[in-house]
């Protein structure tokens, strides 16, 4: 094969790598000491799919790879943003059988598994939990297109055996593939005939961001940062230079996180995603995103030293000196060659590497920050200069309004146009000709997902008035291609609303108004001692009382601070019954 492929000429690379052509689709191979390893790539991954499809190339992956079973050969498959590639290593007769076999299986695939793989898969989703960074793209992008690696995988409920197939040929074809292989020759024996098809461009990349550089708050322990820039080798060395001054601000000299480091991948032709990561303990948090700011902001201001340029540089150089390079180039160069990004010999890419100069990073650092969105725990940065994302809808949508059983500042609001949830801090709506998914239960539950990532559940339970009817008109009006039907929810899991702390009130209703007579009996028991205490007093008073008066001098001032001291009491025991008596009133 000798054609250009999306304006990459691969005759570039003769010098480096092999190329030819395994019926129709590309081939790289370069040689390389020890076992034979390979990878198929198709140009196809989560980013090509909508909320309601979710996972179906993951699922086409997973029914794939199920007829080669438990094996001791090393394979596996991997689905990611914009592409899928099905990997192995063994000796050359494996690798043969291994790709023949994918092939096979992309070419009639098992559906008789499909809804058992779609429960392995929502098993994975389950146990697998999302990462430090995993909220980042639906803030960015939304829920469509790369924004999708933040949601759930919800085409694995609903997903037919036709879907699956269509996705199968029309995606996984010899005209979306690319093959690489470290030997230095193309195997004899591969069948990779599949389908013809179309070589599918990356998709196009969406915002749910106005404004950049953003922030948004995030959990705990974690400072996360990231960017699209443009693919460069100034931006790959910077994202090096980057890792290392943020490691060495916050580790070594600040003793604020034990991880900080910072990564460059690409996305799609001409970007790629720039990401820094920080943790932190709770009690260091501020510290780390002050010193995680002043690190971003060093590097904006041009304050790179030669140093650091040099260290990243030698880094990278070192990756072409090693035995086999260009065999370990192979993913690269296919990656390349998928995607239409440019291919460059190691000889272009060292001339690049050395070019590199300290504007050059100074440039990537403007860019990079110019369009960051930068994750915080607890707090916004904007006193950094980040700008917090929208956390609610420019809009409230008119319609019949339901107020919330559970918290009396909530209403729900479903009319014509869409759905809005109105809360305290502002309103979040789902237009019906937005919305990217709708996910229904049988019970009328109904949670509707927009393309900018805002979701606005609705529980029948929850809200007063919503009734069939006004669930009926919500489903007339959403487009069918976005409804996902749900299964039914075991009856413990349909939420209700709840009393207001009822197990708290009714202690405060103990202590205050002594609902179950605990309280009533204390004043009585009170009120006796205080009753017991007056009479005894009295009697001694009385007794006082009579013997001044019959003694020849009497004693005035005795008697009356004897009756006078019995006002205090007779006062408290008639305080004392009104307030038993509120008690047992309940007021």
């Amino acid at each position: 094969m000798t054609a250009d492929l999306h304006g990459s000429g691969l005759d570039a690379l003769s010098d480096v790598v092999s190329h030819t052509a395994t019926q129709g689709v590309p081939t790289l191979y370069a040689p390389r000491a020890g076992a034979v390893t390979a990878g198929l790539l198709f140009r196809v991954g989560r980013a090509d799919e909508t909320l309601p499809t979710a996972g179906i190339t993951h699922l086409v992956e997973h029914l794939t790879l199920h007829r080669l079973g438990v094996s001791d050969l090393h394979y596996n498959g991997a689905t990611s943003m914009a592409y899928t590639q099905f990997h192995v290593t063994g000796d050359e007769d494996e690798v043969v059988e291994y790709l023949n076999s994918v092939c096979a299986a992309l070419r009639d695939l098992p559906l008789d598994r499909l809804e058992t793989e779609k429960e392995i898969l929502r098993t994975e989703a389950a146990g697998r939990g999302g990462g430090p960074n995993s909220q980042l793209p639906l803030w960015r992008y939304g829920a469509q297109g790369y924004g999708l690696s933040s949601c759930n995988e919800l085409g694995t409920w609903t997903l037919t055996a036709d879907q699956v197939r269509q996705w199968a040929e029309t995606r996984f074809t010899r005209d979306n593939a690319v093959l690489w292989i470290t030997s230095d020759h193309a195997p004899d024996g591969l069948d990779l005939n599949l389908p013809a098809g179309t070589r599918i461009s990356a998709p196009a990349p969406t915002s749910a961001l106005p404004v950049t550089p953003a922030c948004v708050r995030g959990d705990d322990g974690h400072v996360v940062f990231n960017a699209v820039v443009r693919r460069s080798t100034a931006a790959a060395v910077f994202a090096d230079v980057l890792g290392r001054a943020l490691y060495r601000d916050l580790r070594q000299e600040g003793g604020y996180s034990y991880a900080a480091e910072a990564d460059y991948s690409p996305r799609d032709t001409d970007f790629a995603t720039l990401t820094a990561y920080a943790d932190a303990l709770p009690q260091k948090q501020d510290a780390v995103v002050g010193g995680f700011v002043d690190t971003l902001a060093r590097l904006r201001a041009g304050r790179i030293e030669q140093a650091e340029l040099d260290s990243a540089r030698a880094k990278a150089l070192k990756a072409y000196d090693t035995p086999d390079h260009a065999a370990a180039l192979l993913p690269s160069f296919a990656l390349s060659l998928l995607l239409g990004h440019r291919l460059l010999t190691p000889e272009q890419s060292r001339a690049e590497l050395h070019a590199v100069t300290v504007a050059d990073l100074r440039e990537v650092a403007r860019e990079a920050w110019a369009d960051g969105l930068l994750q915080v725990p607890g707090r916004d940065a904007d006193w950094a200069g980040f700008t917090p994302a929208p956390q609610y809808s420019q809009v409230a949508l008119t319609g019949t309004r339901h107020q919330s059983l559970a918290d009396e500042r909530v209403t729900l609001s479903i009319g014509t146009e869409g759905v809005s949830l109105l809360t305290p801090g502002g309103p979040v709506s789902v237009r019906y000709d937005a919305c990217a998914a709708m996910a229904a239960r049988p019970d009328g539950a109904r949670t509707l997902t927009g393309h900018d990532g805002f979701s606005v559940p609705i529980e029948p339970t929850l809200f007063r008035g919503v009734t069939p009817e006004r669930i009926a008109a919500v489903d007339a009006a959403v487009p069918a291609e976005v409804v996902v039907r749900l299964p039914a929810r075991d009856p413990e899991r349909i939420p209700q609303p709840s009393e207001p702390e009822p197990e708290l009130e009714s202690e405060r209703a103990r202590q205050r108004r002594g609902q179950d007579g605990t309280a009533g009996r204390g004043w009585t028991a009170v009120l006796w001692f205080f009753g017991v205490l007056a009479v005894a007093w009295a009697l001694l008073g009385a007794a006082v009382t009579v013997d001044e008066i019959s003694s020849a001098h009497t004693d005035g001032a005795r008697i009356f601070l004897f009756w006078f001291l019995e006002l205090p009491l007779l006062w408290n025991i008639r305080a004392m019954r009104q307030r038993r008596a509120r008690a047992r009133a309940g007021t």
